[in-house]
């Protein structure tokens, strides 16, 4: 599956579904966020059950605000909505696909019951 991208008026929609979501919050003035892209691109193309969206910190300021962006590129995680990680900095492919193979692996209703209490 292709990345998509992401906008304030997209955003709830793409990260509250089922299943697991990454958004890529990036610049196009970025170095390491250009690095970053074949990368994340590669990985939507092995994982297409994963929706990956790309967050323009320039075009959506309010987004990247919001969720308190300080460095690019930051990697979100979410499944069924829930936020599981923040972390900023490029990860090799190899690294993204074992981020997700954890993700997958979680048992939600578990993540759920924790941060519910």
């Amino acid at each position: 599956m292709a990345t998509v991208q992401v906008t304030h008026e997209n955003f709830e929609s793409i990260a509250t579904q089922p299943g697991i979501v990454l958004l890529d919050y990036w610049a196009g003035w970025c170095g390491p966020c250009r690095a970053f892209a074949p990368v994340f691109e590669a990985a939507a193309e092995r994982h297409p059950d994963v929706v990956f969206g790309k967050v323009d910190t320039e075009a959506e300021q309010g987004l990247a605000s919001a969720f308190d962006i300080q460095a690019i590129p930051t990697l979100m995680v979410l499944r069924d909505g829930v936020l599981l990680a923040s972390q900023a900095g490029a990860l090799p492919g190899e690294a993204l696909d074992e981020l997700i193979g954890k993700v997958r692996a979680l048992d939600m209703d578990e993540v759920r019951q924790s941060v519910n209490g």
